[in-house]
């Protein structure tokens, strides 16, 4: 692979030559800036050979670096070892920014390219700016993967399919007339949507473009009058145009989306510049205004409807099912016969397949055993793949796409004799996880001034983790889903009742463990006082936390109720759907703690 890596750099390099061009950046995203994307434009996976969903890539005529997080520090060394490529560590004290490095080995007057079609032009107006300080020219120049990618992969062209309002708990009109109402307030005659997801929600309508995520390929144009949904022609079936004919949609092309926006006739339009591509901006004529506001629908598709918050419900019950069956069955299996991380993954599938309504997983499972564990986004493969033994602990990672709900949850399981430090570790994880979940606080309160409560107790101990603490989870949509979050740095929408998200502390020590408890919660009222309006959250996610690896020692009274709620919970809620063997089975894990 690296010799393949060494042929594309010294290939496009050739080709910026001959486009008088000194260096070119490769994001991450599609055209709709999405975090998942159709293989079709994972040009920075073809040009670097690291294939993590976060990261930029930027080759010049003589060196080559890639940025990503933490969460792929160490995947992406591994990754990138022997390519030209250097890796930079985003957020890590002395990691210059993209344009700091290429001012640092560019000389002046050079000029950097990018695809107008997958860069935001919020991001393009940014580098921009900073390389012009700088003697330098950033250059809308289109994509050398066109040229150079032979084998490239084409876009994705499979039908969609209608949700059911039983499911999604609104129909297209009332969701079109809120966001029509917000265009009004800000004076705008028309919004435009990019966001995939967004699109999806808006049309009550779900596809199989990207993998793991129910989405498809397409742009909206909302106006007073009358919406635009630009499509790839042969995704329709005869049941969804007529659907959309009902709904006052009208159909084009997808690629006609450009010359449409030229023609433009309205006098002002609407859109986030940080999550629209350049290409659809420079197409809008002078003569109409831009509107620069976040998209209306992130923060109505975040807080779920009646019967959206049921369908999780539901969801993470046949979820949980699942997990049992999984669990049990990897105890068993263990003594027995070998199990390796790929193989757990596929017979944690296989559980989840058989539960209804089930559509697909939610994203790739981390099925991550021993110092595997400490590679935050570990996903295992053929080559990775190893042999899981009655010791130490496995981290798994998982969740799955049913029609009426989205999971996402994290076990660390204990599979024999586990050390001193990582029972430590455990319980310091396990705390912070409790701390989070049982958390209540005003109206208001953003997930940035939550997060201590998941880093508290391990930075008492000199520990940190440098990922976020929770995401929003979309109802049968991405299982990443903003514009909520929990993490250390600003994030500045307040939590609000309705919404879900994740409560994920971790702790993770390089060639020697990972570990992470993560349920996904479900935020609603707690109680009204002279102070305000107070909210809390709720666990969705119905499976039992191992109690083995726990220090009961540095749990107090308030923590192990918690965990006996928590489990007692689980039980009520599970066993009824279980047979005989499985229930006393989770019995026996769901037991209360007695210190």
């Amino acid at each position: 692979m690296t010799t393949l890596i060494h042929k594309r750099v010294e290939l496009l390099r050739s080709f910026l030559q001959k486009q008088g061009l000194d260096a070119f950046i490769f994001p991450s995203t599609d055209p709709h800036q999405g975090e998942y994307i159709p293989d079709h434009w994972k040009t920075r996976t073809w040009i670097s050979g690291f294939d993590g969903s976060a990261g930029t890539a930027v080759v010049t005529l003589r060196d080559a670096a890639l940025w990503t997080d933490s969460r792929y520090f160490l995947a992406a060394g591994e990754q990138l070892k022997d390519t030209p490529f250097s890796l930079m560590k985003e957020r890590i004290e002395g990691t210059p920014s993209i344009t700091e490095w290429l001012v640092q080995v560019l000389p002046a007057g050079s000029r950097v390219g990018i695809d107008p079609t997958v860069n935001a032009y919020g991001s393009f107006l940014a580098w921009k700016e900073e390389l012009k300080a700088n003697q330098m020219e950033m250059v809308l120049a289109g994509d050398p993967a066109e040229t150079l990618w032979k084998d490239r992969p084409v876009v994705p062209t499979d039908a969609i399919s209608i949700q059911p309002e039983e499911f999604c708990g609104e129909p297209v009109a009332s969701k079109l007339s809120r966001i029509r109402n917000k265009m009004e307030q800000n004076h705008a005659e028309a919004v435009l949507l990019s966001a995939l997801d967004e699109i999806a929600w808006t049309l009550n309508l779900r596809g199989t473009d990207i993998h793991c995520n129910p989405v498809f390929i397409s742009y909206l144009l909302i106006a007073p009058q009358q919406a635009t949904l630009f499509i790839y022609g042969n995704k329709l079936t005869p049941e969804v145009s007529a659907y959309l004919k009902e709904n006052d949609i009208d159909i084009r092309e997808y690629s006609d989306i450009e010359e449409f926006l030229k023609a433009f006739p309205g006098k002002s339009i609407m859109m986030d510049l940080m999550n629209t591509n350049c290409a659809l901006v420079e197409a809008i004529p002078a003569s109409c205004p831009i509107i620069d506001r976040p998209s209306p629908v992130a923060l109505m598709k975040a807080i779920k409807n009646e019967a959206e918050i049921k369908g999780f419900r539901n969801a993470m019950t046949r979820d949980g099912v699942a997990m049992v069956h999984f669990l049990k069955w990897l105890e068993e299996e263990m003594p027995q016969n070998t199990v390796t991380e790929v193989s757990l993954s596929n017979r944690l599938e296989a559980f989840r397949r058989e539960q209804s309504l089930y559509k697909d997983i939610s994203f790739d499972t981390i099925a991550a055993y021993g110092p595997h564990a400490a590679i935050v986004h570990y996903e295992p493969t053929v080559e990775s793949d190893i042999p899981l033994e009655r010791k130490g602990l496995l981290l798994l990672d998982s969740g799955a796409q049913y029609q009426d709900g989205t999971t996402d949850l994290t076990r660390t399981i204990a599979l024999g004799p586990v050390s001193e430090e990582e029972m430590r570790d455990y319980t310091l994880v396990l705390k912070g996880h409790i701390a989070l979940s049982s958390a209540i606080f005003p109206e208001g309160t953003t997930g940035t001034q939550l997060d201590i409560c998941a880093r508290y107790a391990m930075w008492q101990e000199g520990i940190n983790y440098l990922h976020g603490t929770g995401h929003g989870v979309g109802s049968y949509l991405n299982v990443h889903e903003g514009p909520h979050q929990i993490r250390m740095n600003f994030m500045p929408t307040p939590l609000q009742a309705g919404m879900t998200v994740t409560d994920e502390p971790g702790i993770y020590k390089a060639g020697r463990h990972g570990i992470r408890i993560e349920n996904t919660l479900l935020i609603g009222a707690d109680r009204e006082t002279e102070f305000g309006k107070f909210l809390r959250f709720e666990p969705l996610t119905l499976c039992p936390i191992d109690k083995t690896p726990i220090l009961l020692s540095l749990l107090d009274e308030k923590e192990i109720n918690w965990i006996n709620r928590y489990h007692q919970e689980v039980y009520e809620r599970l066993s009824p759907l279980l047979d005989e063997a499985h229930r006393n089975w989770l019995k026996e894990k769901t037991a209360p703690i007695i210190k």
